[in-house]
């Protein structure tokens, strides 16, 4: 049973508070671009032909409430992982390492490390910032762009009736961190609930504007993307900047990525793109330089020097349906453009790695963070991981997973982002059973967070649910790196934290991922516990 920390919560309705609250939820989110597109299942006919159709994104309708202190390391200690990751991509001979330890058992680790070997061996394209003169040049001297998310839950031990809650990271995402744009709207949603009465009196004494932390998540991340634009230099192609968005096509959570654009163009000037994942060899080439050229389907007599790659899609082996994607996204890794991430960064955020780093007496996150202080507090974020490799721990790890007694405290997880891929407690033992052992490398073994016990109702598909949930703080960092010559530490040119996201999902779903279809996006209510 989870444990029991927060006062009672949330306030019942009466059936005129239900409607008026739901009423309003629905408005002010379609108003405000706290959307999604409808699943096909609930649209007449199947499908939405026009692409007109729009709903209400799975949202609470309360605010969830997390303990402050809790809040407040997460949000400090983003600037240390973003220079952990960084470093971790700068580390080609750490990272091989690890990537060989999968190439025989997983084809999508192995096509993405074929990749950077083959621009390495051709060799990276630099853009030189002193001069803005850009050369081909050494791999070591590559400018990347990290928009990262660190994702944790609260952790209370449930043997200790004493223990204070702490964070506990689920794991680091370093491609497509999404929910930026619907998570800067949950907050300014749920105050404008407050503000009109909304939510009953009895409960304003939990629920306060001034406990309500707004996320700008949004303004935050356009300005990562517009530094990188700016780092990239002056023009090679004679030709006007922009920035392409790589995104998946159809895509339902199209709203939250479409907030990004728009302000990286309302407040930092800069253009944009979507390049849908499969027209990447159709609607871009490299020149002799290797500058990428865009060229838009609607507008074929203008074309664009591309300068930022900001990664959308491509996360994901079900993307890659042929050949041609593969070429596609090896092309974008030839070009001068700046990746978000690049192939090095995209394979540090494996799940792998995260096991390495938190292995329980693992030496390598001093490898990358040699401050002691700064090492110990993101330390202290880690739940045990453990490898289902051969070694000593990764053979204990086999004795905890096959049993069915043991198996009931950890998750499964394979080295894949996004949500739905996860296997848990007690169908870990028959999941295994049915791969080749020596399949079992290609994931780790995580132990379990045991979070608070928490309700709430999510609004999702036209209903509402109410009951047990759990909620899961994502926190972004913005971190932009020009690597160093022959191995030695880079230069960090921009690195800051960059808003929050709450997912929370009922405590019967073991996954969270709000675009996969199984959590809500929430916002904090902060409290002192």
């Amino acid at each position: 049973m989870a444990p029991q920390l927060y006062p009672r919560y949330p306030p019942e309705l009466t059936q005129s508070q239900s409607d008026y609250l739901l009423s309003n939820i629905k408005d002010w989110s379609i108003a405000h671009g706290l959307a999604v597109r409808p699943s096909t299942s609930f649209v007449p006919g199947g499908q939405d032909s026009t692409g007109a159709l729009a709903t209400t994104a799975p949202v609470t309708l309360f605010p969830s409430l997390f303990p402050r202190a809790c809040f407040v390391e997460a949000l400090s200690i983003q600037t240390a992982y973003n220079e952990l990751y960084a470093a971790i991509a700068q580390d080609e001979r750490w990272l091989q390492g690890i990537v060989e330890e999968l190439l025989e058992i997983d084809d999508f680790i192995a096509e993405l490390w074929k990749i950077h070997l083959k621009v390495k061996e051709e060799g990276y394209v630099q853009v030189c910032l002193s001069v803005f003169r850009r050369d081909i040049a050494k791999y070591d001297k590559q400018q990347s762009l990290g928009l990262f998310r660190s994702d944790y839950m609260v952790h209370v031990d449930p043997l200790d009736t004493l223990a204070m809650p702490v964070i506990k990271q689920v794991e680091f995402n370093t491609i497509a961190s999404s929910f930026g744009g619907l998570s800067s709207q949950v907050a300014k949603l749920h105050k404008y609930l407050f503000s009109i009465d909304a939510y009953p009196s009895s409960s304003t004494n939990i629920i306060d504007p001034s406990k309500l932390p707004e996320s700008r998540s949004i303004p935050s991340m356009a300005r990562g993307l517009a530094l990188a634009h700016l780092a990239y230099g002056s023009s090679r192609a004679g030709l006007p900047f922009c920035v392409l968005f790589v995104v998946q096509e159809p895509e339902r959570n199209v709203f939250d990525q479409r907030h990004l654009e728009y302000a990286l163009l309302s407040t930092e000037g800069i253009r944009s793109f979507r390049l849908p994942f499969h027209r990447i060899l159709s609607d871009t080439r490299l020149d002799k330089n290797r500058t990428l050229i865009y060229t838009p389907p609607h507008a074929l007599e203008k074309s664009y020097e591309v300068t930022v790659l900001y990664f959308r899609a491509g996360y994901s082996p079900s993307e890659y349906t042929n050949q041609s994607d593969w070429d596609g996204r090896l092309h974008l890794e030839r070009s001068a453009a700046i990746k978000c991430p690049s192939i090095l960064t995209h394979l540090a955020g494996s799940k792998k790695v995260q096991q390495v780093l938190a292995t329980p007496h693992s030496p390598h996150l001093k490898r990358f963070v040699p401050d002691e202080h700064k090492a110990s507090r993101v330390q202290q974020t880690f739940a045990p991981i453990y490898p289902l490799d051969k070694s000593q721990a990764g053979n204990e790890a086999r004795k905890l997973a096959t049993d069915p007694d043991t198996a009931v405290r950890y998750v499964l997880k394979p080295q894949r982002e996004g949500g739905g891929n996860n296997v848990y407690r007690k169908a870990i033992p028959d999941f295994l059973k049915a791969q080749p052992e020596s399949h079992w490398p290609a994931h780790i073994l995580m132990e379990m967070i045991e979070p608070p016990a928490l309700t709430n109702a999510i609004f999702r598909n036209g209903e509402v649910q109410s009951g047990g949930v759990i909620g899961e703080l994502g926190v972004y960092g913005v971190c932009l790196w020009r690597n160093g010559e022959n191995g030695s530490p880079g230069e960090i040119l921009q690195n800051y934290e960059a808003g929050y996201l709450l997912r929370t999902k009922g405590d019967q779903s073991e996954e969270g991922g709000v675009a996969a279809g199984f959590g809500a996006v929430d916002s904090c209510c902060l409290v002192d516990v």
